[in-house]
């Protein structure tokens, strides 16, 4: 089973930066796919970016394309989004979550292991 911890949230201007990232523990990381995924009050749960096992294959959410960058390490276990230009309709708290073995998906029911998410504000 994989376990996985957001870091990286906060409160930033319109037209700032960001930089998440996603701590995993367990085995077998990298036979994951690692999506990002965020809520904001009163929504659905959206996909907003995936990055396959091997970091060969990465997909954006069409609102966040040209803004976002995901990444991942598989030696040291981390899956990174650096988020810039952000807006304030980037608000929402944001999930990292684990699909083993399988490609990337924005289905958030494709995916089984998720964290405990982590805030992000964008307003002046």
């Amino acid at each position: 089973q994989l376990q996985l911890v957001e870091s990286g949230g906060g409160l930033v201007q319109p037209g700032g930066s960001l930089k998440l990232s996603c701590a995993a523990s367990g085995t077998a990381f990298a036979t994951y796919s690692i999506g990002w995924f965020r809520q904001a009050p009163g929504k659905e749960r959206e996909g907003v970016s995936c990055i396959t096992l091997s970091g060969g294959s990465t997909n954006y959410q069409d609102s966040v394309k040209g803004r976002f960058t995901v990444s991942r390490d598989n030696a040291k276990k981390l899956v990174y989004l650096q988020m810039n230009s952000l807006k304030p309709e980037d608000t929402a708290v944001y999930y990292c979550a684990g699909r083993r073995l399988s490609l990337c998906s924005s289905y958030a029911a494709h995916f089984g292991s998720w964290g405990q998410g982590t805030q992000v504000t964008v307003s002046s």
